[in-house]
């Protein structure tokens, strides 16, 4: 695809907002669009020309959800009629250079193509102008392609079926998504795992055929800054829930349980790309938490990274065994003053939060409020958890030195506490993306069915 100053095609794409007098071609559509938000009207005019008006409601088109939605709501539209050149005319949108980027990455986000497995694949050549603007457009039209060419891995990533991304598989995508970047890659296979006892990640992943992998990405923007900062995803690239056995109707979601360490790969490539002055650590165990004659089973007690023991009282909470330990190798081997580390964990978020808001849990003030101002600046809805010594108490175990799950009740609470216990006393900051990271129908116009991609441009942005 192809963005440019200027116009392109013989198609315009105008805003209306609600209740808006005297925009073009009024007299024409005044009796059948009402310009609410995302409302859409393609009509033909003079010379072959076609207009695309569509509505703004009364949304703040500088609000960043907004942005991208206005955007790619058009060119979705014109994509069902195979409008393939067309123009953007935003001078009515007054579009600052952060709102333009938002702007831009629902375009990007919209056309550009997802991966898929089908055997015949029609390859589309998209050519868009932008009108009505001051702004010098192409380093932000770079930077929001570089955020969104980010976002579509995480979701390519997710949406991989299991038989084509086994966790060897996984490592080497991650790797090649990087390799044109100052990232410095690590990958421990399955015998470096041994040797250091990583008994959480192999307690899950250790019986499948497709042994489990450790991915270390290490980007240092700011060298005579020490601080690092860990970034720790989980990568399961299949769940079926080991001896607790998912339910049936849950069984065809569970290729897309590796959202987490999509995200943070995603966001640590934005860092290195834009260059920023940071120092992160991208960490991601990667995964199959199948059924195998010696998988894992409810009662075992396993020995992890830190040494210390847990006891197994469900299987299907696989992730928080694999953070552990990556958690623990951040803080021992990375040598990170600080910890985020984020998870499709629990069902229990997607009761509180639906499918558009994140559970935040974290000990630190500081970092929620630096993320949570990041979360503003690209859309993304999170809200924070509290917690308390009570829940704490609930991970407590009669034979080891913790348990795997913490009961009945406050299953997201008790999961993120789990993590923190092997961050050592770290800031640390967790986010259950349990429900956001997966859509069977688009809540917002810039997704696709599926994986959405989420949290890889907060996290960036957040650390920017």
């Amino acid at each position: 695809m192809e963005i440019s100053l200027g116009n392109v095609g013989n198609t315009e794409i105008i805003y209306v907002k609600s209740k808006e007098k005297d925009y073009p071609y009024e007299s024409k559509v005044k009796d059948i669009f009402n310009a609410e938000y995302l409302e859409t009207l393609l009509f033909p005019v003079e010379n072959g020309k076609k207009i695309l008006l569509v509505g703004l409601g009364k949304e703040n088109v500088k609000e960043p959800g907004i942005s991208m939605e206005i955007s790619a709501k058009a060119c979705k539209e014109l994509k069902k009629y195979e409008i393939k050149e067309y123009s953007f005319n935003i001078e009515s949108l007054k579009l600052n250079k952060e709102s333009f980027v938002s702007f831009a990455k629902g375009i990007y986000l919209s056309i550009k193509p997802a991966r898929t497995y089908k055997s015949k694949v029609k390859k589309e050549d998209v050519k868009i102008g932008i009108t009505g603007t001051k702004l010098d457009i192409e380093p932000l039209l770079k930077k929001a392609e570089i955020i969104s060419d980010s976002i579509i891995f995480a979701r390519d990533m997710v949406n991989a079926p299991a038989n084509y991304l086994h966790p060897k598989e996984f490592s080497e995508k991650i790797a090649e998504f990087v390799k044109d970047t100052a990232i410095e890659v690590e990958i421990l296979p399955v015998e470096k795992l041994r040797k250091k006892k990583m008994g959480g990640i192999l307690g899950v992943g250790g019986s499948s055929v497709f042994p489990p992998y450790l991915v270390v990405l290490r980007y240092k923007g700011n060298p005579k800054r020490g601080e690092i900062t860990a970034i720790v995803g989980k990568g399961v690239t299949v769940d079926t829930g080991g001896y607790c056995l998912k339910p049936s109707q849950f069984m065809a979601g569970i290729r897309g349980d590796n959202g987490g360490a999509a995200a943070v790969v995603g966001a640590i490539a934005i860092l290195a790309k834009l260059k920023a002055k940071v120092n992160v650590t991208a960490i991601v165990p990667t995964v199959e938490n199948k059924i195998a004659p010696d998988s894992y089973v409810d009662g075992d007690v396993l020995t992890s990274y830190s040494g210390r023991t847990i006891e197994v009282c469900d299987t299907d909470a696989e992730g928080r065994l694999i953070l552990a330990d990556a958690v623990t190798y951040a803080v021992r081997d990375e040598k990170a003053g600080r910890v985020l580390d984020i998870a499709t964990l629990t069902g229990a978020v997607v009761n509180m939060y639906g499918f558009t808001i994140g559970g935040v849990v974290t000990d630190s003030d500081e970092m929620w409020e630096e993320y949570y101002k990041a979360s503003l600046k690209t859309g993304e809805k999170h809200a924070r958890i509290p917690f308390g010594k009570e829940h704490e108490k609930m991970l407590e175990s009669d034979i080891a030195d913790i348990k795997n799950v913490g009961g009945k009740f406050c299953g997201t609470i008790t999961a993120g506490l789990f993590i923190r216990s092997f961050a050592e006393k770290k800031p640390w900051l967790h986010i259950d993306i349990a429900g956001t990271a997966w859509v069977d129908a688009p809540d917002y116009a810039y997704q696709d069915k599926y994986a959405t991609g989420v949290c890889a441009d907060t996290i960036a942005e957040w650390l920017m």
